[in-house]
C-alpha cells in the first residue's frame, strides 16, 4: 500500500484535512471564494506515494474538468505530472467518492468547450489564461 505524502503548502494541506475528516461536509470550497472544491487523490510519478489537492469544482455530465492553471505560474502543477503518469485517480465530491481516469485534452474544439465550462465555474481561470506563458493543461476524469 502507497504512503500519503500530505501537500507541502499549509493551507492546501489543512483543506484537504479538513474535507476529508469531515467526510466531506467541510471544506468543500476553494478558501474565501466561497466556491465548490472537490479532491482529487492520485499518485505521486516519482514518489509512489498516495497525493491528495482541492481542485474547482467543474461537473459535466458524470465526468469533471481539472485545470492545472497554478494561478497562471509559469510551470505546471505538479499534480499535472502525476496525472500524465498515472491516470487513475479518485474524485471526492463533497460526501460522494468515485473512482475515474483521467485524459489530457489536447487544443481543439473539444478542449474549448471545457475550457468554456471551467471559466464559467471560475471566471479567474481566463485571466490565468491570459498571464500564463504556457498552455493550461486541461484533463477530464472520467467514470472508470
Amino acid at each position: 500500500m502507497a504512503e500519503y505524502i500530505p501537500p507541502a503548502a499549509d493551507w492546501v494541506r489543512e483543506q484537504v484535512e479538513l474535507y476529508e475528516s469531515s467526510g466531506g461536509t467541510k471544506g468543500t470550497t476553494l478558501m474565501d471564494t466561497g466556491l465548490p472544491c472537490i479532491l482529487v487523490t492520485h499518485m505521486g510519478n516519482k514518489t509512489g506515494g498516495i497525493r491528495k489537492i482541492p481542485l474547482m469544482r467543474v461537473k459535466m455530465d458524470n465526468s469533471y474538468v481539472l485545470v492545472g492553471s497554478k494561478g497562471g505560474a509559469e510551470k505546471d502543477p505538479v499534480w499535472v505530472h502525476n496525472l500524465r503518469a498515472n491516470p487513475d485517480v479518485e474524485i471526492r465530491d463533497a460526501t460522494e467518492v468515485w473512482p475515474m481516469r483521467v485524459r489530457e485534452v489536447p487544443d481543439g474544439p473539444e478542449r474549448d468547450r471545457l475550457w468554456e465550462a471551467a471559466v464559467a465555474a471560475f471566471d479567474r481561470y481566463e485571466d490565468y489564461r491570459k498571464k500564463a506563458p504556457r498552455l493550461i493543461p486541461v484533463f477530464l476524469a472520467e467514470p472508470v
